[in-house]
């Protein structure tokens, strides 16, 4: 497991004199938005009633209108605030990266960590995608790379029509301790069903056929399915001792939705852990609680993946 940063020698050190400074930058910000709020509100006394009484259209129309010009409005006065958190944020997450010897990125596109899970099912069918918050560097002598995926899909029709979330949370790829030449799938039991029920012996994935891999193991196959395109060597992987570490894992992290690949000499792990590592807050009095759940967030993830490492069994 990796050893967490002490959030007291964070502040003690550049990183708080840092946020002394910024508490300045934030403060500002929240004037500006204050101040944008009154505006939007003076607008609004202004151009409602005109917009009501003398716009000769329907009721309906004014009241959308009436309603996009006040999310407009509370979006610009917001916008002082969102940047001064943004840039608290990224400047507590860089500190904390840098004491465990990773890099942060912010703003980033995803590399072929998160193709292999689009391509092998670890994260759902979506109509738009962001990413952020993208640790990288070596974690317990292993390459290692974390960040946050947000994936939605529209649904409903006409003016009912929405965005929807269909999964929120961590992408991890992590050098595997053992090596391995196939492709092996470690998935949510009842993933992959026949149209009549049943389970499926083979899957395809864009051409890449995966069978499915007896794991002779109590309560391993209520939780989840294994596919591969390599029987021995996935048994050589997911062996008894791997089964028990890994329901070990599900208890610890409560990870009713954990999935894992292991494929091209790195295991991939997706987790619905929600939104995390917003440690950017409006308020400097905030910023310790906020750093500490943080480096919680940070640790807890980064150990689930050293515990699905060979070489920490």
């Amino acid at each position: 497991m990796i050893e967490a940063p002490d959030v007291n020698r964070l502040l003690a050190g550049p990183l708080g004199d840092w946020l002394k400074q910024h508490e300045a930058v934030r403060e500002e910000a929240k004037a500006k938005t204050k101040g944008r709020y009154f505006k939007v509100a003076l607008a609004a006394v202004v151009v409602l009633p005109f917009l009501f009484l003398l716009v000769p259209i329907g009721t309906q129309l004014k009241l959308f209108l009436a309603f996009g010009a006040a999310m407009g409005g509370a979006f610009w006065g917001y916008m002082p605030t969102a940047a001064a958190k943004k840039e608290a944020k990224i400047g507590i997450n860089d500190a904390i990266a840098q004491s465990l010897g990773l890099t942060y990125e912010h703003d980033f596109e995803p590399g072929q960590e998160f193709g292999h899970c689009k391509q092998y099912g670890l994260v759902p069918h979506y109509g738009r995608a962001g990413f952020e918050d993208r640790w990288s560097g070596s974690v317990a002598g292993h390459d290692f790379s974390l960040f946050e995926a947000h994936l939605e899909v529209q649904r409903g029709s006409g003016k009912n029509r929405r965005w929807v979330t269909v999964f929120r949370g961590a992408i991890m790829a992590m050098g595997y301790g053992k090596p391995f030449y196939g492709t092996t799938l470690l998935q949510r039991a009842g993933k992959h069903k026949k149209f009549f029920g049943g389970r499926k012996d083979n899957v395809k994935f864009k051409g890449h056929e995966l069978g499915h891999v007896d794991m002779v193991h109590p309560g391993f196959e209520d939780r989840f399915v294994v596919y591969s395109d390599d029987q021995v060597e996935a048994r050589y992987l997911i062996d008894p001792t791997y089964v028990e570490r890994l329901i070990a894992i599900e208890d610890a992290f409560h990870g009713d939705d954990i999935r894992s690949l292991f494929i091209a000499g790195q295991v991939v792990i997706a987790v619905e852990s929600g939104n995390l590592f917003e440690s950017g807050s409006i308020n400097a009095a905030d910023d310790r609680t906020k750093i500490e759940e943080t480096v919680g967030q940070f640790k807890m993830l980064a150990d689930l993946a050293v515990s699905f490492n060979e070489e920490k069994r």
